[in-house]
């Protein structure tokens, strides 16, 4: 499979980067990147995420990674991320688009 990052998803890594760059310039740019690795890992294993739970069709699924949720769908041979953000923060309706 293919994994394939929505335009509000990289937005969203923009976000984080940004950020974690106010404390930690070198920090913020790695940890973005495991983000996407982590991602990645999707490409083998599209359904090892967990159904997200806030959503109404339960076709999302979700990976946890040092805190935040990378929020996806599976769609014939492809991963589509549709976004990333910390967990602590609720989720908003354009995350599951």
């Amino acid at each position: 499979m293919k994994v394939i990052w929505t335009e509000p998803a990289r937005d969203r890594l923009v976000e984080i980067e940004e950020y974690i760059e106010q404390n930690s310039p070198e920090r913020a740019v790695s940890f973005v990147l495991e983000l996407m690795e982590q991602a990645e890992t999707l490409a083998n294993f599209p359904e090892s995420g967990r159904i997200v739970v806030e959503d109404e069709t339960q076709s999302a699924r979700e990976l946890i990674y040092k805190g935040y949720r990378i929020i996806y769908r599976i769609d014939n041979s492809s991963v589509y991320v549709l976004s990333v953000f910390e967990g602590s923060r609720l989720m908003r309706r354009d995350d599951l688009k």
